[in-house]
């Protein structure tokens, strides 16, 4: 059964980093692409960044090139989100998923998600 546990989500204030993590099981990373989303109240749901596994490709939304940094652990089959120089817009539940292969920033390719973790940016 596939899972995604998401962590490290919190407070911080404007300029300041926090690391999510998304502890997959029921699969390995080997093959598969692990995306991660966020979501703001009122807004729809959002591309932030993607890992492919099969070859390391990465993808980042405009908004956080340059600030957000995605890797893998492939033994602890656990994919990061190394968030800095965070900003009040960043402030939404962070989601990770999961499909196999191809990595996207479209979340209707996804087939699994997990429960989500919040990111609050203020002073």
């Amino acid at each position: 059964q596939v899972q995604l546990v998401e962590s490290g989500g919190g407070l911080v204030q404007p300029g300041g980093s926090l690391r999510l993590s998304c502890a997959a099981s029921g699969f390995t990373l080997d093959y598969w692409a692990v995306g991660w989303f966020r979501q703001a109240p009122g807004k729809e749901r959002e591309g932030v960044s993607s890992y492919s596994s099969s070859d390391g490709t990465t993808y980042y939304t405009d908004s956080v090139r340059g600030r957000f940094t995605i890797s893998a652990d492939k033994a602890k089959n656990t994919v990061y989100l190394q968030m800095n120089s965070l900003k009040p817009e960043d402030t939404a539940v962070y989601y990770c998923a999961a499909v196999p292969w191809i990595a996207s920033l479209r979340p209707d390719v996804y087939d699994y998600w997990g429960q989500g973790t919040q990111v609050t940016v203020s002073s």
